[in-house]
């Protein structure tokens, strides 16, 4: 198939499932659930919207310098408002079609600072290794610290499925879900291993690899320490984001630290199932709201306010960087010019 047409198909696929879940989160919507939405958003304080965009830019600055950190092995030491612009205008091309950042802000990297793009691609996938990491911790803490929610959900779920006759649940079922993932790992290395001659299995084997080359170059690393600072304060940026986020709104500001990590690790995996969690991300926060006994309806218009505020402060910070770039780097050009360089 031509690359170009299946890449079109796949970008149509996604395209249809974030118009999907936008047309689903908006028509659970019911009428009875209009007047309470419009209330909770109208009395809703605004103002601490201005703290949860500066904790997202903050964010955003501390992943430029991580990034920074990942290309001095390499002998690449780019400008700091570079290279943070190239990480907000990445995030904005993210809006429009997925993956197109990740490519964009290291071809916008390698315009201005003269980093070979494709040396850069490593350290996106170092990038989202520790990003991964970081995801599994957050649900790791929030299953923990929130074991009488969150622990009697998943309990809930799993009796639903392993459940037996006599209530409890069923080791028979446990041991034979075992077993088929067992039988399915061994599988997938026979596969793996029996068609490695075949694309498919090839680019997921490069996309395994690439993710632990991403995790092992942390070894290269000369401030170990502050790369390890950066990647928890951007994580903390979140979790701050999303807790001033819910002061917003009178209906949630009483919930604790403990419901925005939850809230936390549910919007990040909407943000990978969709585009900048396009159409998933309210629906998965008031969904987890719910477990926290908040009503249907404010959830959604929590789900809602933090999604649009992340979104527009995507857009329009991302969309500065792109006017700004050639015009901070319109003197240095003159200077390589004036040189012959």
């Amino acid at each position: 198939m031509n690359k170009k047409l299946k890449s079109l198909i796949q970008y149509a696929i996604i395209l249809a499932l974030v118009v999907f879940l936008c047309w689903w989160s908006l028509s659970t919507i019911n009428a009875d659930q209009w007047p309470l939405i419009k209330q909770s958003l109208s009395n809703a304080n605004y103002w601490l919207l201005v703290p949860v965009v500066l904790a997202l830019l903050a964010s955003h600055l501390s992943r430029a310098i991580r990034w920074k950190m990942l290309m001095e092995p390499m002998g690449y030491k780019p400008k700091l408002g570079n290279t943070y612009m190239a990480v907000l205008i990445g995030y904005a091309a993210n809006l429009a079609l997925p993956r197109l950042g990740e490519v964009l802000k290291c071809t916008v990297l390698a315009r201005y600072e003269k980093v070979p793009a494709d040396k850069l691609v490593g350290t996106i996938v170092a990038e989202r290794a520790f990003d991964l990491i970081c995801l599994i911790i957050v649900m790791v803490i929030t299953i923990v610290t929130q074991s009488g929610i969150i622990g009697d959900f998943l309990y809930g779920q799993a009796a639903d499925l392993f459940g037996s006759k006599t209530k409890g649940i069923s080791l028979t079922k446990i041991l034979l879900l075992a077993g088929i993932v067992v039988f399915c790992f061994l599988a997938a290395i026979w596969v793996f291993k029996r068609f490695s001659h075949v694309k498919f299995i090839q680019k997921i084997r490069t996309i395994v690899d690439g993710i632990w080359q991403g995790l092992i170059s942390f070894r290269h690393i000369k401030r170990k320490g502050w790369f390890i600072f950066h990647t928890l304060f951007i994580w903390t940026m979140y979790l701050g984001s999303v807790q001033v986020g819910m002061f917003a709104l009178k209906e949630t500001s009483g919930l604790g630290i403990g419901a925005s990590m939850a809230v936390l690790f549910s919007g990040s995996i909407a943000m990978i199932i969709t585009p900048s969690g396009i159409g998933a991300y309210p629906i998965l926060v008031y969904k987890t709201l719910e477990l926290y006994g908040l009503n249907e309806a404010y959830g959604k218009a929590f789900g809602w306010l933090l999604w649009t505020v992340q979104f527009f402060q995507i857009l329009v910070f991302g969309l500065i960087a792109l006017v700004l770039l050639p015009y901070l780097n319109k003197q240095k050009e003159s200077n390589e010019i004036a040189s012959g360089n």
